[in-house]
């Protein structure tokens, strides 16, 4: 089989090792790829991956068998609608299904009418009636730019002023371009976190083991919110009682609630979960694999990923048993200085060949350049390590990460940290 993956991170690079394992498997394409993943699939650095005309034009010439949209930004395009209509079997939602990540407007109604637990809400697009809402307003507080904004149009202001500056910025300054036209802002809650990333093809849902993420840019969680500097699996958080909860209150009525919003979800849904006093609440919902959740999930799944994404796409999943291996991984972001602001690039990467079995390097933010790896992103690497216990994988992630090197590396040294607590807890 040929396939296709659209996206060059390392999300991307982690669904392609898994994508490998398949024996049927002859060619991977990856759209636009990066360096690293070259080594893994063939890379086509001239499409982008929202160049949706180029994507299909580039699946039909080359007797694509399935593709994969791993990014969030073509599938609110389309790009698995244009596939579609070309013939070609598809993993991920269709565009109509996507704006459940796409417009958070969309999902922030949807669930108000279908009665899924989620933070108290209002929706503004005119900042002066955001402005004076916020004078009578309990903080912290949570603004969100309504559209997609690479993990970072969600601001957590502490008071009046750091509100006020936020919807300047997100509505009048446009950080976020037309993503800011609308904002929600919201109730902040507060409890354990938990990322559930889950297969579905729109009627069976199959959870993936739960993770935690770690968003903000410093130890401690200080800083700016970034697209992640790691993340562990599985949540110590989250039990199988409140997994059940999730799937009564949560997860079911989630998918029901888009089949009869007729936009039936197909693919990997994301869900962002608080754990609060009063219950499990949606945080937010994504239309994709999480990045970097997807690296620590992927290593632990048995079942044979092309094989679930195939029953996906047919809508057999229900008929198919998916087994997780035991055990836990870690991930640690090995980003540049200055990420998630301004970063210098072309930094020559230096990653020995003789890390452990158990130790993977995904690469997101890297190009090759003369023969030579070197740096072209925030978020330039992810290193993930499996192992019996949490202890054990975090100690040879970090341990790899030590061997590893760039001008300007930065990482973040407490991943995990606060799941070891509540493991001990």
């Amino acid at each position: 089989m040929n396939l296709l993956v659209v996206g060059g991170g390392g999300r991307e690079h982690a669904i392609i090792q898994k994508l490998k394992e398949n024996p049927t498997v002859e060619t991977i394409y990856a759209l636009p790829g990066n360096g690293g993943i070259a080594q893994d699939a063939v890379c086509v650095p001239s499409i982008g991956a929202k160049d949706i005309e180029s994507i299909v034009d580039f699946a039909k010439s080359h007797a694509i068998d399935f593709a994969v949209v791993a990014p969030d930004d073509p599938l609110a395009l389309g790009c698995v609608d244009r596939l579609h209509e070309a013939g070609i079997p598809c993993f991920g939602p269709e565009a109509k299904a996507a704006r459940i990540e796409a417009s958070k407007v969309f999902s922030k109604n949807l669930m108000k009418k279908y009665g899924i637990p989620t933070a108290r809400y209002e929706v503004f697009n005119d900042p002066a009636r955001a402005l004076a809402y916020l004078k009578n307003a309990s903080f912290p507080i949570v603004v969100k730019a309504d559209g997609l904004a690479l993990g970072k149009g969600v601001l957590i202001p502490q008071n009046l002023q750091e509100a006020e500056a936020a919807v300047k910025s997100i509505m009048e300054d446009k950080t976020f371009g037309d993503s800011g036209n609308e904002i929600v802002i919201e109730e902040f809650l507060t409890g354990p976190e938990v990322s559930v990333l889950a297969f579905t093809d729109g009627t069976a849902i199959v959870p993936m083991v739960s993770s935690m993420d770690h968003k903000r840019a410093g130890d401690g969680d200080t800083g700016p919110n970034t697209g992640g500097m790691g993340t562990v699996a599985p949540n110590p958080c989250y039990t199988p009682e409140a997994a059940a909860e999730c799937m009564e209150r949560i997860f079911l009525p989630t998918l029901a609630a888009m089949r009869a919003e007729g936009c039936s979800f197909k693919g990997c849904l994301y869900f962002g979960l608080m754990l609060t006093s009063d219950g499990p609440k949606v945080i937010e919902y994504n239309c994709r694999f999480g990045d970097p959740e997807t690296q620590v999930v992927l290593p632990l799944l048995k079942t044979d990923l092309l094989t679930i994404m195939q029953a996906v796409e047919n809508e057999t999943l229900g008929d198919l048993p998916v087994e997780w291996h035991d055990g836990s991984a870690a991930c640690v972001i090995l980003a540049s200085g200055g990420y998630p602001g301004s970063y210098e690039k072309g930094k020559e990467l230096s990653i020995p060949e003789d890390l452990p079995g158990h130790v993977t390097v995904y690469h997101a933010g890297d190009k090759a350049l003369d023969g030579k790896l070197v740096t072209s992103g925030g978020r330039v690497l992810g290193v993930t390590a499996t192992g019996d216990t949490l202890e054990a994988a975090l100690k040879d992630a970090y341990a790899a990460t030590e061997r590893i090197h760039f001008e300007g590396k930065y990482l973040r040294h407490d991943i995990g940290q606060r799941a070891l607590r509540a493991l001990e807890g």
